[in-house]
Parts: structure tokens; sequence; C-alpha cells
């Protein structure tokens, strides 16, 4: 493996790390600021437009498509993009001012797979264009969503239209006012083999029957102005043409979405340690006790150095399971991606919350960005899959594996 980022990466993090120093870092707190005082929180301050504006002009717009959607963004690869999305994940809401914040990129890249050509124009491309945001919803309260088999949602046909009841939460996305769009995944047939029963869905908000009924809470934080919904869905009508591929056929869409969008969630978080770090070490040389700068303090070096060291690990085990995924596709890549969905989390959570302690009463504070960076971590131990499910798979692949070739041990 290369450990050097090729000609095309550098060009575009030198790019991304200027546009970042120039326009994002200066304006992080007053859109904060902007957020928190609008008359609705679910608004996206009106600097967003203009800076997504002046990244679409400097050729830095939807850089996590792969090379078959090239004239939408960059064509980069996974190994390509990551080092970019660790930029990103520095502010937590940059990532939008580049078209590459979560729910929408998994849901770009689902409608780009498997999206019907009258789908792609109806939603793909706006998406695409920064138009309009978009929402998952998959995650029930009334089940154990980490195996989406319980998934208890109904999609039933009805006609030439399909029929949706059920509720959901943390329909992350759902609550911005720019949201048009749902992804619902459901069961269609729970009657088939386990992994057949499930379809997704395109259901626009404004559809009859579609109830927002509150935001949810992640570790206190409600995330605006993007959000995570709870939705109702009550005798939900749409046409029949808006099931993604066809029925039976959700969880397959969900096990290609959830790769790439796994390993988004590392490269962000390595993004947010390493600020975390950085922050940490400027507070450290700014501030002094028990007569010395706390810098100087042994226990405080420790902590540096062992936060530097559990960033580069996890950052080196991210880009080889991104090289993994490119060179052979994500289903040979599973266990790193498994391992690496595992590892960066809880990195990411002990490192904040070191930088946390250095910082003393600032880093609970709303004058840092800490607590919410270390809210994000901890919430993504259960996003996409819990650390329990990861690690039962993991598990169980190795031993599988290994049992297999035991004659040579």
């Amino acid at each position: 493996m290369n450990f050097e980022y090729n000609e095309t990466t550098n060009a575009l993090l030198s790019r991304l790390n200027d546009f970042m120093q120039e326009e994002v870092y200066p304006i992080e707190q007053s859109y904060t600021d902007a957020v928190a005082s609008s008359d609705t929180r679910w608004r996206t301050p009106q600097m967003m437009e203009a800076l997504k504006q002046k990244a679409r002009d400097a050729g830095l717009w939807n850089l996590f498509l792969p090379e078959e959607y090239k004239p939408y963004g960059a064509g980069l690869s996974n190994l390509e993009y990551a080092p970019l999305c660790e930029v990103m994940g520095r502010i937590p809401f940059s990532a939008e001012i580049f078209n590459c914040s979560a729910p929408d990129t998994g849901n770009m890249e689902v409608l780009a797979k498997y999206g019907s050509e009258e789908q792609k124009a109806q939603w793909l491309e706006p998406l695409l264009n920064g138009e309009i945001r978009s929402a998952f919803a998959m995650t029930e309260p009334a089940v154990a969503s980490s195996d989406a088999t319980n998934i208890e949602t109904s999609i039933r046909r009805d006609g030439d239209e399909y029929v949706i009841n059920g509720r959901k939460w943390y329909t992350s996305g759902a609550m911005n006012e720019n949201c048009k769009i749902m992804i619902v995944m459901g069961k269609t047939d729970p009657s088939a083999a386990r992994h057949q029963q499930q379809s997704q869905i395109l259901v626009p908000m404004d559809t009859d029957g579609v109830t927002v009924v509150r935001p949810m809470a992640a570790m206190g934080y409600l995330d605006e102005p993007v959000g995570h919904a709870e939705v109702v869905f009550d005798n939900v009508r749409v046409p029949a043409d808006n099931l993604i591929l066809g029925e039976g056929r959700g969880f397959e869409i969900a096990q290609g979405r959830l790769g790439p969008g796994r390993i988004h969630h590392c490269m962000r978080l390595i993004g947010c340690a390493q600020r975390a770090l950085d922050l940490a070490c400027r507070r450290v040389a700014d501030r002094e006790a028990f007569g010395k700068p706390l810098s100087a303090q042994q226990s405080v070096r420790e902590s540096i150095a062992n936060m530097y060291c559990d960033i580069e690990q996890s950052r080196l085990l991210t880009l080889k399971a991104a090289d993994r995924m490119d060179r052979y596709g994500n289903k040979i890549a599973r266990d790193l991606i498994a391992a690496i969905k595992i590892v960066a989390p809880r990195m990411a959570c002990q490192v904040i919350d070191e930088a946390i302690q250095m910082h003393g009463a600032l880093g609970t504070s709303q004058d840092s960005p800490l607590a919410a960076m270390y809210a994000y971590a901890r919430t993504v131990r259960l996003a996409d899959g819990p650390d329990q499910v990861h690690m039962m798979q993991l598990g169980k692949n190795r031993i599988a594996e290994t049992y297999s070739t035991k004659e040579a041990l």
C-alpha cells in the first residue's frame, strides 16, 4: 500500500484546506449563531447557499461520487475521498457546503445505482445540484432496528399505488425545511424469505398521511438545522413507480448503501478527533496550573501522545479499508469495514473526551465544539449498526475463515 496520497487527492486536498481556512472556519460561530437566532431552527442559514456556490466554482462539489458518476462530481475512489472527507469532518455542517453530507450522500448513491431513469430525473438531479435535501427512514422505535429484518413498517401494493403504514424515528434529515424526499424501508411481503421481505420506496415529505411528530435529540443535541425526526406513516399512498429496484430488494439496497456510509462516518470522525487534538494542544500550551503550563505536566503530555497514536492507527485502518473497497469491492472488504466501524467511533469518543478534560468547563460549554463532537461520535457507535452487530459478524467471519484453514496452523 502506498502511504502517499496521489496527485489528484493532493491537489484537491490543498484547495479544500484553503477553502476551509478562507471561507468556513471564519464563519463557524456566525453560522451557529444564525441557526440559533432564526425564527425556525430547521431553516438552513442563507449564508450556506453562497458557500455552496463558491464550492462549486472551486471544483469542490459532490466529491463523494465515484468514477462512474464523474459527470456529476470529482469521480474519486474511496481512498482518494478519505482525506477530503476527514477535512470536512472537522466542522459538522461543512459537508453540506460541498454537497457531501449524510444522509444525502447515501440517498444519492442509492438513486444513482438502483434508481429508475424517472426517479433519477425527479429526485437525483436536484439532490446532485444541492437544490433539495433528503431523509432516510429505516430505524423504528418498537423493534431492535440493529437487525433490519425486524422492521415492521408495511408497504402494501394496491393497484397502481403502494400504501405505507408505520412509525419511524431518528429519520435523519427529515426536520430540515428543504427536505423534500424520503427513502423509506419497510416490508412488502412478511411471508417471503427473511432477507427478501423488505423493500425501499420514495415518499415525498408533503404526501398525505406523512406526519413529522417531533425532532429526536441525540445526546441532548437536536442537530439543527438538519435534525432527526420521528415520522408516522398513516395510509400513505405513493405511485407504484416510486418503489426502488423492485419488491424484496430493500435489504440488498441497504447493504449496498451502508458500506460507503459506514466508512464515511469513520472518515468524518477522524477529522473530529484530529481537530479535538489540535484544540487540546493549543489549550494546554496557553493555560497554566500549579506554577507551570499544562503542556509541561507529564500526564498531559502522555495523554496528547496517546491521542495522536490512536488517531493515526484509526486513520491507517480507514485508508486500508477504503483501498480494499476500491480494489475488490465492498463485499470482500466487509471485515475491514466492520473493523473500522468498531474502532473509529470508540477512538473519537476517547480522544474528544480527553480534549474536553484538558479544556475543563470550557470543553463542555457552547463556546467550544467539543461537546457536540462527542455527542456525534457517541451516536455513531449506534448509527449504521451498533458496535455489537459489527463485532458479532466480524468475529463470526474470522472464526469461519480460520477454521477453514486450520490444517495449515
